[in-house]
């Protein structure tokens, strides 16, 4: 089993990869093969591995407890065919200071990380480090990257405090960076084909695009609510090249081989411009 995650190790996307790989291993492999996490540069990089082949799942951020849903890979979940979420994985992201043993805060001159960690910690980036530059990277192990690769000792980053292995004469603070204490990313692992998605499940995922007249959105959610069935999340996004329609996603507590959902779901496909199932998974 290989499961691609945004690189490189050590990333919250890391973390979420070996988590689902401990769940996802058989233990039954042909010579040759192992099970592995495999990182990449970016978001698309690491969903086009699946689609492609390179890799059998991959581990994505789909929403965060402070922020809301991860608009990138919403968008990248929607536009790829036949891919499904099938498992999920709650992370709980715990912010720690990367920096050289013996600097000051008030010498560090900058800080690298994931522009998420970078608004999360706002507050104590403003109190402790309030000159210093914030530099945006792809992911919370690139900016520990860029920081260890400044010989003057002045640059810093934020990363999980799950992070091993830091270069020789780098520490991490003891304590939790982050302005929010109680804050969760919800993770999504993705593979190809609708066989793979499970035959049952507590919670399903899909989207629709509403047409354009008085009361569409109502009628959406009358319709979930008609099912008796629970919805957890909706969120709007808008639809690429189509100014001003606009793609609901949205998660509902429901069995995906239950009468209940499959009538909603058609009853949807009858009523939107568009409707697609992105995946099913158990909850909890």
């Amino acid at each position: 089993m290989k499961i691609a995650f945004l690189g490189p190790e050590g990333s919250y996307s890391h973390l979420a990869a070996k988590q689902f790989l401990k769940t996802e291993s058989t233990g039954v492999k042909n010579a040759g093969e192992w099970d592995e996490c495999v990182p990449f540069r970016n978001f698309p990089e690491v969903l086009a591995a699946v689609y492609s082949g390179k890799v059998d799942a991959a581990a994505i951020p789909i929403e965060n407890s402070l922020q809301g849903g991860v608009s990138q890979n919403l968008d990248l979940l929607q536009e790829t065919k036949d891919l499904y979420a099938v498992k999920e994985q709650i992370i709980r992201l715990d912010h720690r200071l990367v920096y050289k043993k013996g600097i000051k805060y008030s010498e560090i001159g900058r800080v690298y990380s994931h522009r998420q960690a970078l608004d999360q910690c706002a507050s104590f980036l403003i109190k402790e480090l309030p000159f210093a530059s914030l530099r945006e990277t792809e992911s919370t192990g690139f900016g520990i990257s860029r920081a260890v690769e400044d010989d003057s000792g002045k640059s810093a980053a934020i990363a999980g405090a799950h992070t091993e292995n830091l270069r020789s004469g780098f520490v991490m603070s003891e304590e939790s960076i982050s302005d929010e204490k109680n804050n969760y990313t919800h993770f999504l692992l993705i593979k190809k084909g609708a066989s793979s998605v499970p035959q049952t499940s507590n919670r399903i995922f899909f989207s629709a695009v509403c047409p354009h007249r008085p009361g569409s959105l109502l009628k959406l959610l009358q319709i979930i609510a008609k099912s008796g069935i629970n919805m957890t999340k909706i969120e709007s996004r808008p639809v690429k090249d189509r100014p001003g329609d606009y793609r609901f996603f949205i998660e509902a507590d429901c069995d995906i081989a239950s009468a209940e959902a499959k009538e909603m779901l058609n009853s949807i496909v009858a009523n939107t411009l568009e409707c697609k199932l992105l995946g099913a998974y158990n909850h909890g």
